[in-house]
Order: structure tokens, then sequence, then C-alpha cells
């Protein structure tokens, strides 16, 4: 049986969300920019050591903040589906430091709204556009020092332009949310070489 992984990717207007799903899912990348102003599905099918998974990828357009319940999800046709997810990818854009102070926001509202009910839901914040890597706004190892150690969340920086690190990402989170699965689903296999090359295929 192939198991489905829900995924919401959500981050500020302009940040490169559609841009880093579709190069993951059709290896495109577009020079124009098209705001993404309703929620849209991608399935693609995932091979990750051996084992494949249908996958349920969630472009959320701009919202201005997690729905807090599931009332509030359902009255917001861009939000449908959002709560549930089993893993959240929070973009942010690196030269930009409004995007990154959005992204804590919302992942402080996903704490508060969902770790109270469930185990802890897998996040990934990604900074996008390490192209114009020397106009960011904060170095990436403080970045990735303050996600990992204060936020407790995975941290990768890409760049959907050149199709950098597109797929290392989504082998890291599907790494993290298949080990979490595993780990309360009580069984003793381990995942092994979750981001190594190659381990990871789109069907």
């Amino acid at each position: 049986m192939v198991e489905t992984l829900s995924i919401a990717v959500i981050g500020a207007p302009g940040v490169g969300k559609t841009s880093i799903i579709r190069q993951f899912i059709y290896n495109d990348f577009s020079e124009a920019y098209t705001p993404t102003r309703s929620r849209y599905v991608y399935r693609p099918s995932v091979i990750l050591n051996g084992n494949m998974y249908e996958l349920k990828i969630l472009d959320v357009p701009p919202i201005s903040s997690f729905p807090a319940s599931a009332s509030q999800e359902w009255l917001d046709l861009r939000c449908r589906g959002v709560r549930n997810a089993n893993a959240y990818i929070l973009v942010y854009d690196i030269c930009c430091v409004e995007s990154f102070e959005y992204v804590k926001m919302i992942k402080q509202q996903i704490v508060e709204n969902r770790y109270a009910h469930t185990s802890e839901v897998p996040i990934l914040v990604v900074g996008n556009k390490r192209d114009l890597q020397r106009q960011r706004f904060m170095p990436r190892r403080a970045v990735s020092v303050l996600v990992k150690k204060t936020w407790k969340c995975g941290y990768v920086e890409c760049s959907a332009k050149f199709n950098w690190h597109v797929v290392l990402l989504f082998k890291e989170l599907l790494g993290i949310a298949v080990a979490r699965g595993m780990r309360q689903n009580h069984t003793s296999i381990r995942l092994q070489g979750a981001l190594q090359r190659n381990r990871c295929t789109v069907m």
C-alpha cells in the first residue's frame, strides 16, 4: 500500500513557493512572476530508499494567519487541508527580512494550534533565492542556528531559479516525516541515507 504524505508550502508573496514546487516536479522555472491567488494541489509520486510515496503538495496562497480551528480552515478556501498536513515547508526570501518574520509568525501559530493536539509535525524552513546571496539580510549560519536550535525546525537554503538544493529540501522533509511516522508506529525500521544523492526519485 502506497503511503500518502500531505505537505503544505507556505510563505509571503513573491518568495518563490510555486517556483520551488514546479522545479521539483517539472524541472521548470519561469522568470515571470505570477502571484498565487488560490490553493493549488500537486500530486507527484516519489521513491525514497526503495519505498514509494504519493505526495499531496499544497501550494498555499499568502494567508494572514494559520487557521486556528477546523471551521476557520473550511471558511477560507485558501486554507483547505492546511491544518491536517503531515508536514510544512515554510519559504522565505533570504534578501527580505519581512518574509522571514512572516515565516516566524506562521511557524509559531502552527506550534500553538497543532502541537497541543498531536505529536510534533515536521517543519522545514527554506531560504530561497540563494543565487542572490550577496543581498541577504542575515548570514546563513546565523539563520541556521536560530531555526535549528531555537525554533527546533529543519533548515535548507535553495535557489529555485537554478534548481540548487530543491530536490535536497524535499528529501530532507520526507526523511524527517517518514522517520517520525516510523517512531509513532513503534517499528524498529531506521531511515538510512535519506539525504544521499539519487535516493529520492520523482516519478
